[in-house]
């Protein structure tokens, strides 16, 4: 583990997985971190990320050490940029030398209709030192960043997307980030946020320039990966037609060292809060500057109808005789790994199968708290805790996600030889030649 000679005070802000994930890394590199969320909202996300298991674990240890304290985030951000050691409770503590905050997570009485953020006032009017620097993170349109960062009257400050953060692993994947970027108020002045150096050291590709610079980088990373996910999505409905497999397809692709293999994998489309999220301020952005993206409203139509396209294929598989079936699906995370299932296809599947009075035996052990919580009135929905369960009474198995070091039960699925909707396209191509029954993939099915 990364460690430092001198721990500073850092002041952190916000309450998703990517501000509790900064607190916990920030105190493994030697530091001591003051949290102020939303509470509420705080302990939402941990019961939602119970599979960061690495993070979970420090959370709670660098709690009972006092090295992270938690505090409801004040209605009046004066006085926690007033905030001394002592105020806090904290008398071992030195004055912050870092604050960072998470944009999109600044409580609403933060915020002023007027040209300049309340936040901002407050924070030029504090007695912190300019000196002390500040951290930005979060997605908002194109400029923003920019913008805040010339209205606060500081030198020092900076803006950090986060590109790199993986779920599943995201206290490993901020300690050793892939890649960092970062923008920055006052050119070459990296050296004044000495907390942050060993994250840029531990990178394996980093990047500084101006904020500007880094906002749009940050939106047009975003924008090539969600593109390549529905390019391949509308290739694997050509590909149904044409009885080629899209997976097969990919591998060839990928061979081209000016495409790369990531981002080729055909199924249901992409979820998850931060393509979603990015694609959505990139959309106000382009509202804004009046600039046509034909290119990107594609992106996020067939998205949004691939999310559907496997019901589609199972009412295609029984020509609409569906009503009052029961159905198995395995996994309901946006991704494997995840226990997070925003913008993931489990929704519209749901409610497309409910309308039919389809009954749904879920398995989704990380995901279960999340959809309990979303769904806790429905009579058609029943969890169970392994897949197996059910399957004989089951007229056809649906697969969302699942993790790649588990094998999947083709055995328990040929017993009953029921019709396997692949929508992730899981299934390997030597699964399924041993598959009794049919076959329905995203780009590469038997049955059409």
């Amino acid at each position: 583990m990364i460690k430092v000679e001198r721990g500073e005070h850092c002041i952190v802000v916000g309450d998703s997985i990517d501000a509790m994930t900064t607190a916990t890394v920030l105190v493994s590199l030697g530091h001591v971190v003051s949290l102020y969320a939303d509470i509420q909202k705080m302990q939402t996300t941990l019961a939602i990320y119970t599979f960061e298991h690495e993070l979970q674990a420090l959370w709670q240890l660098y709690l009972s050490q006092n090295k992270l304290v938690v505090y409801a985030a004040p209605n009046n951000p004066q006085s926690l940029f007033k905030v001394s050691a002592s105020a806090a409770g904290m008398s071992n503590v030195p004055k912050p030398s870092l604050y960072w905050l998470f944009y999109n997570e600044l409580p609403a009485s933060w915020q002023q209709q007027d040209s300049m953020q309340n936040w901002i006032t407050q924070l030029n009017d504090s007695q912190v030192a300019t000196r002390v620097p500040l951290v930005l993170s979060g997605i908002s349109m194109l400029g923003v960043f920019a913008a805040i960062a010339e209205q606060c009257h500081r030198p020092w400050v900076y803006y950090v997307p986060y590109v790199f953060l993986q779920d599943g692993r995201s206290y490993a994947s901020m300690l050793s980030p892939t890649l960092w970027l970062m923008g920055e108020k006052t050119p070459q002045s990296v050296d004044k946020v000495s907390i942050l150096q060993p994250l840029i050291a531990q990178a394996k590709a980093s990047f500084i320039t101006d904020i500007t610079t880094i906002e749009f980088s940050r939106s047009a990373i975003m924008s090539m990966l969600a593109t390549r996910v529905s390019f391949m999505n509308e290739w694997s409905r050509l590909a149904d037609y044409q009885g080629v497999d899209i997976l097969e397809v990919a591998t060839i692709m990928g061979l081209d060292d000016r495409i790369g293999g990531s981002y080729l994998q055909a199924g249901w489309g992409f979820g998850g809060q931060t393509l979603p999220a990015e694609l959505l301020a990139l959309q106000k952005s382009l509202e804004d500057t009046q600039v046509d993206s034909h290119l990107m409203q594609a992106v996020n139509s067939i998205n949004r109808d691939q999310k559907e396209l496997i019901f589609r294929k199972f009412w295609q598989y029984f020509d609409g005789a569906i009503d009052h079936k029961q159905v198995s699906i395995w996994g309901a995370s946006y991704k494997s790994g995840s226990g997070h299932t925003a913008n993931s296809a489990i929704h519209p599947l749901l409610n497309l199968l409910w309308s039919y009075h389809i009954t749904t035996y879920v398995y989704a052990l990380e995901a279960k708290s999340e959809l309990t919580a979303l769904y806790l009135d429905q009579p058609l929905l029943h969890f169970i805790e392994r897949p197996m369960q059910h399957l004989e009474e089951s007229d056809a198995v649906f697969i969302l996600s699942w993790p790649t070091i588990k094998p999947l039960p083709i055995s328990a699925i040929n017993e009953v030889a029921i019709p396997v909707f692949d929508a992730k396209n899981v299934v390997s191509n030597a699964q399924m030649q041993r598959l009794k029954g049919d076959y329905i993939g995203i780009g590469r099915s038997q049955y059409q």
